[in-house]
């Protein structure tokens, strides 16, 4: 049978309070120990003698009186004599005048009668010159009994009030604990909507970051499953049609007699091929999605990078007569990944030319963005084709979404989500309009580490 254990909040309170009380039990015996090592040395009887002579001289029988309760709280009872004169507004002790009729002019005498007590007679001459004596009383500590009980009463009213403080500290730790683990249990349930949230998330201190970073978490895994999701469901939608014609081409060749059937089998090696690109575009944009997270950031100088891919897609262009042209205003530096930006630029440049009749001109620009964006680098890629529709222009960054234009160029509408996703891993945004004359201008814009202009 699994014994049964504390949890977080029982352990941390029974921690605190078992510490504390230690604590407390170790402070008072030392100072016990001090105190009683203390009490078993002898007072310095003559200067206990000047006092009194002191305060019977300032002040009278008042003052004598005051000064013999300070010493009563020491354990001493001592009184002042003026010959044979009691000069203390109390009854001496018993034995004092026994002690002072043994004294001989300005003699001191010390006895111990038994253990632990001390019986002193001390000469003094005040300041008037008159003798006088101190006949003093000291006897064994008080009786333990009412210390254990002080020392009981006042372990009892701190282990109260560290109770009671532990208790809330310890609450104050294992609430936003508890959340976190309630939040952690229903994600774990299936659902990705559950948060820590609020007071815990907003709290100043390193749980409250805890349940932040959590709800952080929590939020990114939901929209990684949700963009699967929907990725899966469009790619269910995409492959369902090619895979209706192609069952229906391998009908019809195995209907076909003979070298007639050889038009379907190709039609169907066509569809195969469609087939294969689809699921190949698909797994990049899910490969890449898993790459951003952790994805190596290194400076990159943007205007060399974008004139090698420039130059990569020229035999493309040259063989449909598309003029490649590049500008940068600037020689921008920025952080992120080499190969994710080139991969976005290689989707813009392959869509510009994708779309561009035959002829055309492709213009790529590289300039510092304006306005309350100062300080980011522009990135502009225009064609001059037939551009978009104004209704597509806000769903071209979806997967699989292709505007009324996509019959004139082959595609599965994963280039832009692509670009759009890397963008914003960079912290950027991708701004898609149409240009004044004709054709798409698609901005990438991105923070910039550093400019310099061109010489």
């Amino acid at each position: 049978m699994k014994r049964p254990t504390l949890g977080f909040y029982a352990r941390l309170l029974v921690w605190f309070v078992a510490a504390n009380i230690i604590t407390l039990l170790v402070s008072v015996l030392v100072t016990e120990r001090f105190a009683r090592h203390a009490y078993r040395g002898e007072p310095d009887w003559a200067e206990l003698a000047a006092g009194a002579s002191r305060a019977w001289l300032d002040g009278g029988a008042a003052a004598l009186d005051d000064w013999h309760e300070r010493q009563m709280r020491d354990g001493i009872d001592a009184t002042l004599y003026q010959g044979s004169n009691n000069l203390l507004q109390r009854l001496p002790p018993p034995f004092a005048r026994r002690v002072l009729e043994r004294l001989r002019g300005d003699d001191s005498v010390v006895l111990r009668p038994r253990p632990g007590t001390i019986v002193a007679a001390e000469a003094v001459t005040g300041s008037d010159g008159v003798q006088r004596h101190l006949i003093a009383f000291r006897g064994p500590r008080p009786p333990h009994a009412r210390i254990e009980h002080l020392l009981l009463v006042q372990i009892v009213l701190s282990a109260l009030v560290i109770g009671a403080l532990g208790w809330w500290l310890a609450r104050s730790i294992a609430r936003p604990v508890a959340a976190i683990g309630e939040a952690t249990r229903r994600m774990t349930a299936g659902d990705l909507a559950a948060r820590v949230g609020a007071p815990w998330a907003s709290r100043d201190d390193e749980l409250g970051r805890l349940a932040a970073d959590f709800d952080r978490m929590a939020a990114r895994i939901e929209a990684l499953i949700a963009h699967e999701r929907g990725v899966l469901q469009d790619v269910s939608h995409e492959l369902r049609s090619p895979l209706a014609r192609l069952h229906l081409l391998l009908d019809l060749a195995r209907r076909t007699p003979g070298v007639a059937a050889a038009a379907h089998f190709e039609r169907a090696e066509a569809e195969i091929t469609r087939l294969d690109r689809i699921i190949g575009e698909a797994l990049a944009l899910s490969r890449m999605e898993a790459e951003l997270p952790g994805m190596t950031m290194e400076p990159i100088a943007l205007a060399p990078l974008v004139q090698a891919r420039v130059a990569a897609f020229q035999v493309e262009a040259d063989s449909r007569r598309i003029g490649l042209a590049v500008t940068a205003a600037v020689q921008p530096l920025l952080s992120g990944s080499r190969s994710l930006i080139e991969r976005a630029v290689d989707n813009l440049l392959s869509n510009a030319i994708k779309f561009s009749g035959d002829g055309g001109q492709v213009d790529v620009a590289i300039e510092p963005a304006g306005g309350d964006a100062a300080g980011a680098i522009d990135l502009v890629i225009r064609d001059h084709g037939p551009g978009v529709p104004e209704a597509d222009l806000a769903n071209l960054g979806r997967p699989f979404f292709r505007g009324a234009n996509a019959s004139r160029a082959d595609g599965h509408g994963l280039g832009l989500a692509i670009v759009d996703r890397i963008v914003r891993a960079h912290r950027g945004v991708l701004v898609v309009v149409n240009a004044e004359g004709g054709g798409l201008r698609v901005t990438v814009r991105v923070p910039g580490l550093s400019t310099a202009g061109l010489e």
